[in-house]
């Protein structure tokens, strides 16, 4: 009997695990799917072992048949990218030294083999995309965790407080560019906050809030890190070899063209959509935005206006109970509203029909970031620009929410809303701002790393539940380790396990900085702390975030990009819109934090809005300053980009000229002037009829002849001695 395979023995070479799932399929159907798959994946240039998986599924591990393949794949993937210009050099023509000639690193190799299991089968791929079309049974493709790697990693990082580039370069060789950036992003903001958590801190204890010189310093802390992650983006882009890489976007399958055209420049059939179509399309967007501003709106505002009479007027029975009332609609809806406007986007983004893939994903992503900025920051803009400076005009009219404490209240009194009396908390706003920045980031963290694990287990519950059912109809109910081999038991549990485990989108980590940032940019003039809170917050973060990807979630796909995506302008705007309403806060709270205490009179619009106008002004002149200066240093990405293409021109004029193309060629001087060659250049004169140009040119032979002309006329034009005297 073989050994048992342990975790030191890796992955037995397997690429890929699919999950063929038929719980809901009767068993001619499963089988026949189940053929077309496998045929599907021979064809492509794939080796198959299928094994039982858990609840009525299989699991069908895949790899490369041959290295020749996988050295073609390779071979073809690096010449599209010297084609599109994100390599320099150009690949090896061996097809089989393509994956030798240069290190093939892991990501590669599984973005490859999940680009030969996904592209269509024009193209040479199997043409597989799970719960879609005839591959509904297919549940999920996902590569197997390196145990090794990631005990390592987790290691590595949990005693270390700054990652190195090198750290970075290991994500990225193992997990991909796009989980990279992720990683670096937040590397490079966790680093950029030591300097406003030290000065925060500091202006906390000497300044107090809402300090003029701590807006100064954080505006011009926020302009300087944006400016400088674009410079580390492309910087990174190029050490990885990935800058330029968004220019070759995936097709999507849903992508439904209106007619073909042959281009013009290649001579190909390309279907296209109109692009004019497609922005009347795009327009749907202000209406959904209103609609969601609307709707979300609606429902904080309310529930603002709910918690303020219950906190600051109501004080019947059940008041300590009651206060809490707002949060838990707050906490119920919000997420039920923002599920329900989730779909209506998607499905906007779908009827817009974009043909690529990374245009899709990054027009979802600001539908999406318009949601995430209501939900994320209304209620900081109601307390400081509505219930501050008006809480004395809206406060006769919360008698509406007294129906809230109706039933708890012993008599009307209880009920009736101050008409005298009434003052401002000018304390609720920093409490805001303390409950997002510290409170916030700790409830959200608890549900990173419990939810996903409860989940886990109810889907589990679930999966037992559909198998009963199933096994009543005729399926088996055995269990999936039945037929498994001794020496396999251990590997195959593990890639059941994994099967079961969520997928992992970058996406939804790097909408979580960039809220984090816009509290940053936009409030933290309120409580100069926020930025000692989140420092700490992303020194766990990161640590968090590498054991989540390590054991809550499967192994993410190692998708290329060269960039956070529509992120960073989500960052560019926050930064734009704290400079305003940073700005205001600071005007507004400026005697002593207390504000215009529900009196609007007291504030002059005038001397407001030029204050915003000045703001933004600065922060323009100041955002051209800081990209200029940035500009000037130096770039280790540009030099090794200016490095590499010296080496290929180089290379270019050796391989098809020598060596010495671009040498300078010797020179040899004319011969010496001789009765015997002015003869011979006589003779050969009279044979026949010199040119003008050739006339003009033979009348010195040489530069020595040049000379005894020119000293001649020198001697016969120079004054004389004499004539200098005078």
């Amino acid at each position: 009997m073989a050994p048992p395979i342990k975790a030191s023995d890796g992955n037995l070479d397997v690429d890929y695990v699919i999950t063929y799932r038929f719980t809901e399929t009767n068993k001619p159907e499963a089988q026949q799917g189940l053929r077309s798959l496998l045929q599907a994946l021979a064809q492509a240039g794939l080796a198959i072992e299928v094994r039982n998986g858990d609840n009525c599924s299989l699991l069908v591990f895949v790899k490369v048949a041959s290295d020749q393949i996988l050295g073609h794949e390779v071979y073809r993937s690096r010449v599209k990218d010297w084609l599109y210009g994100v390599r320099a050099a150009q690949p090896e023509r061996e097809t089989g030294n393509a994956s030798t000639a240069q290190d093939l690193k892991e990501a590669e190799r599984l973005r490859i083999v999940h680009h030969l299991i996904t592209s269509p089968k024009e193209e040479g791929g199997a043409g597989i995309i799970p719960k879609e079309g005839q591959w509904k049974n297919v549940e999920s493709v996902f590569p197997l965790h390196d145990k090794t790697f990631n005990k390592e990693w987790i290691k590595k990082w949990s005693t270390m407080t700054f990652l190195k580039a090198v750290d970075l370069d290991d994500i990225r060789d193992h997990l991909g560019e796009k989980i990279a950036f992720y990683f670096a992003f937040t590397q490079s903001y966790f680093t950029f906050l030591m300097f406003p958590a030290a000065f925060g801190f500091s202006s906390w204890v000497l300044l107090g809030h809402f300090s003029p010189i701590y807006a100064i310093v954080n505006g011009l802390w926020s302009v300087t890190f944006v400016e400088y992650w674009k410079r580390q983006e492309m910087d990174l882009g190029i050490r990885w070899g990935v800058k330029g890489v968004s220019a070759i976007q995936e097709k999507r399958r849903e992508f439904q063209h209106e007619k073909e055209i042959t281009d013009p420049i290649t001579g190909e059939t390309v279907k296209v959509f109109p692009a004019t179509k497609r922005l009347s399309r795009q327009l749907l967007q202000i209406p959904f935005a209103a609609v969601a501003c609307l709707a979300l709106g609606t429902l904080i505002a309310t529930c603002f206006g709910i918690e303020i009479f219950l906190s600051e007027i109501y004080n019947g029975p059940l008041k300590s109970v009651l206060v809490f009332l707002p949060t838990g609609l707050l906490t119920t809806l919000v997420p039920t509203l923002t599920t329900l406007l989730t779909g209506i986007a998607a499905r906007l983004n779908n009827f817009e029909n974009w043909e690529t893939t990374e245009g899709y994903e990054a027009a979802m992503i600001q539908k999406l970031f318009i949601l995430n900025f209501i939900t994320s920051y209304l209620p900081i803009f109601l307390t400081a620009f509505v219930y501050v400076p008006f809480g004395s005009l809206l406060v006769p009219h919360l008698d509406i929410f007294s129906l809230t404490a109706r039933p708890f209240a012993e008599n009307e009194k209880q009920l009736a809303v101050p008409t005298t009396g009434f003052e401002i908390n000018p304390a609720r706003l920093r409490k805001q701002v303390i409950y997002f920045t510290v409170t916030a980031q700790v409830v959200n963290f608890a549900m990173e790393t419990i939810v996903p694990y409860l989940k886990r287990q109810g889907f589990h519950k679930y999966q037992e539940m559909k198998n009963e059912r199933a096994a009543k109809k005729g399926g088996s109910a055995s269990g999936a380790t039945v037929d498994d081999s001794p020496e396999e038991a251990e590997f195959l549990a593990r890639a059941r396990s994994e099967a079961e485990l969520d997928v992992y989108d970058v996406a939804d980590d790097l909408r979580e900085m960039v809220v984090q940032y816009g509290y940053l940019a936009l409030f933290s003039v309120v409580w100069p702390l926020a930025p000692v809170s989140f420092f700490i917050n992303n020194w766990i973060e990161l640590r968090s975030d590498a054991v989540k990807i390590c054991v809550e979630m499967q192994r993410p796909t190692p998708f290329r990009a060269d960039t956070i995506g529509p992120w960073l302008d989500c960052l560019g705007f926050l930064t734009w819109l704290g400079s305003i309403s940073t700005a205001a806060l600071v005007y507004l709270f400026s005697n002593d934090g207390l504000g215009p205490d529900g009196t609007p009179a007291e504030i002059k619009g005038w001397a407001l809005l030029l204050t915003i106008f000045l703001s933004e002004h600065i922060y323009l002149l100041v955002r051209f300053c800081v990209r200029l200066a940035i500009s000037k240093i130096h770039s280790p990405g540009m030099e090794k980009e200016r490095a590499e293409r010296f080496m290929v021109r180089k290379r270019y004029l050796q391989d098809s000229h020598g060596e010495d193309v671009i040498a300078p060629l010797p020179i040899q001087l004319a011969e010496k002037i001789t009765r015997a060659s002015l003869e011979e250049d006589a003779r050969q004169g009279s044979l026949r009829t010199a040119t003008p140009q050739e006339h003009f040119w033979s009348r010195q032979r040489n530069w020595e002849e040049s000379t005894r002309v020119g000293a001649r006329l020198i001697e016969k034009m120079a004054p004389g001695e004499s004539k200098k005297q005078q």
